[in-house]
């Protein structure tokens, strides 16, 4: 760029001057001032427009390291979820397993207290039933003696007691 300025300096001042009153046109010097016009113009704008697109790069760039470092932290935060995705499904794998567990261990109690239960139930019971026979026999037999006995004196053989008291127990 700078061999052309220094050409265009060192032109011959005579070419660039338009011919007078010849039927030719002014092409060259116009053609000259243009290039002038053009240097003078690329030296005035190249350092914004320079300035300019690399700022935009720079700008552009930039952005496009934000978005892929938050595409980075989501994938990252993706396979954090699916590995507490994994975790919370396997411990809710063993939890079922642990509750199905507990849920035999109490009904295994629940019933063995049931029949502890029902057994003792059953020992009360017999032993009201004996308790009840034994009362039931002592006030049999306490009616019996009372009889015999409110009977003047009288005397009856082991036949006759035998008979009376079944009468009574029956």
């Amino acid at each position: 760029m700078k061999r052309l300025i220094y050409l265009i300096c060192l032109l011959p001042l005579g070419a660039v001057a338009a011919p007078s009153g010849s039927g030719e046109y002014d092409i060259i010097p116009r053609t000259v001032n243009f290039v002038i016009f053009a240097v003078i113009l690329y030296y005035l704008l190249v350092n914004p427009v320079r300035h300019f697109y690399k700022s935009r790069i720079l700008k552009i760039s930039s952005r496009l390291d934000e978005i892929q470092k938050k595409l980075l932290e989501s994938k990252s935060k993706k396979l954090d979820m699916m590995k507490k995705l994994e975790e919370a499904k396997a411990n809710a794998a063993e939890a079922l397993i642990v509750s199905k567990k507990e849920a035999e261990i109490l009904a295994n109690g629940i019933r063995e207290e049931l029949q502890e239960e029902l057994a003792l139930l059953d020992r009360h019971f017999e032993e009201q039933k004996e308790y009840e026979l034994r009362k039931m026999e002592k006030e049999v037999i306490s009616q019996v003696l009372a009889e015999l006995f409110d009977e003047n004196s009288a005397c009856f053989g082991q036949k006759e007691i035998v008979n009376i008291m079944m009468k009574k127990a029956s």
